[in-house]
């Protein structure tokens, strides 16, 4: 009777798988509709070329800084309310890129932008975690990770067909409609945050569980891993449009090429998630950092040794970092924020907030030596192996000692 019971509780309604995909890929949706627009909106506004990259690299800084205000914000007011405020400010920041006419109003409303669009890839996150738990939360983030790979795909194609049938203030058209859609659908959804629990002082509790949070190796070991995967992928998509642009690729080539990464990063996702039913995450993470690191490294040597003159030479290798990016992000999500069902938004905000600035940083330093291209991409992300490394010791070490105290007490 009680197994009859935990599938039904584990069983996830459709509406809702629907509303965790849509707020976990509105942050990616919003970085990747307008790449195929970079040199149109750069001359509409006779700007430079490091200007319009730096408009990706504050929109990650954005969504960085938000997710440790929503995070612990959501575990004390409630999941829905924080989504509320989050929407309401996505949707009038892309209102006003839509009629901005100067890059720095551009900018500033990519910032507000970002701000509005995190509450949802943090909040989404600790709603799986209130709610679901072992092998169902991990097949869930396996279920909703790789659907966050059809952004890269279908968002720059998207993009680009608005840019060119309809201009491209459209593209963020689109996405005041999107987020439109988000808002009405939290209305449906139960609050998941355990809000009738004695409310502290609220400085007291982010001191607790800030302390809890960072001194867990397992939560630091598995976040770096995160982070270092997810830079390495903003690396290549802020530099991408301009190596693209300049082997003489057009704006629709350019979103067109997501196309095979996205089907790499499927392939990872559901992959995982059918080898989570016969191998546990500890047992298929060492592949898959080799096949990242593998990865980096082959397109490190093949930019430096061969300087190539089409984007295939390197499409391909970063085909199978998307395979081990897609089965990578649920294990360590999952692993990173288990412990942390009495604080889980906090617990998501921090880790989201890490990861991102990582991939701000990395997408930064692509955007300040953008004159290099392919050259500088390819380091950055050649970087990222040596972090992932330190994540993994780090984790597992923290993990046996952990085993090893179990076992003692036995």
């Amino acid at each position: 009777m009680s197994n009859i019971e935990n599938n039904k509780q584990n069983k996830v309604p459709m509406s809702t798988m629907i509303w965790f995909s849509g707020l976990s890929m509105l942050g990616f949706l919003a970085t990747d509709m307008y790449l195929p627009a970079f040199e149109t909106i750069r001359h509409e506004f006779e700007t430079s070329q490091t200007l319009i990259s730096l408009s990706l690299s504050i929109f990650l800084l954005g969504m960085a800084l938000g997710q440790l205000v929503y995070g612990p914000l959501s575990d004390r007011v409630g999941r829905k309310k924080m989504l509320f405020v989050g929407m309401t400010i996505f949707v009038l920041s892309t209102a006003l890129i839509s009629v901005s006419n100067s890059i720095e109003l551009f900018l500033i409303a990519r910032f507000g932008q970002a701000l509005g669009a995190c509450s949802g890839t943090v909040i989404w996150q600790a709603v799986v975690i209130d709610r679901y738990q072992g092998k169902a939360s991990e097949r869930i983030f396996a279920t909703i990770m790789p659907l966050v790979a059809l952004s890269p795909a279908l968002a720059p194609l998207l993009g680009a067909g608005l840019e060119e049938y309809f201009g491209w203030r459209s593209i963020f058209i689109v996405l005041v409609v999107i987020g439109l859609g988000l808002a009405f659908a939290t209305k449906g959804q139960k609050e998941s945050a355990p809000l009738d629990k004695k409310q502290e002082k609220i400085s007291t509790q982010l001191a607790r569980d800030y302390k809890q949070i960072v001194k867990s190796k397992i939560f630091m070991g598995n976040m770096l891993i995160f982070a270092a995967c997810s830079a390495a992928f903003f690396a290549y998509l802020t530099g991408s449009p301009f190596i693209m642009t300049a082997m003489g690729y057009s704006g629709a080539d350019i979103g067109l090429s997501y196309l095979p990464q996205t089907v790499a990063f499927l392939v990872g996702g559901y992959g995982c998630r059918s080898l989570l039913v016969r191998f546990s995450a500890k047992q298929l993470l060492p592949w898959l950092m080799t096949l990242f690191i593998t990865t980096v490294v082959l397109m490190f040597v093949i930019a430096f040794a061969t300087s190539p003159t089409t984007i295939w030479p390197i499409l391909i290798p970063f085909c199978f970092l998307a395979v081990a990016n897609g089965a990578i992000y649920p294990l360590v999500i999952n692993s990173a924020l288990a412990d942390f069902k009495n604080c889980s938004a906090t617990a998501a905000g921090l880790l989201n907030f890490l990861q991102t600035m990582f991939c701000f940083l990395a997408s930064s330093v692509v955007s300040t030596f953008s004159e290099h291209g392919l050259y500088t991409v390819t380091a950055v992300m050649l970087f990222q192996g040596i972090v992932i490394v330190i994540g993994y010791v780090l984790a597992k070490h923290k993990a046996t000692d952990a085993a090893a105290s179990t076992a003692v007490v036995a």
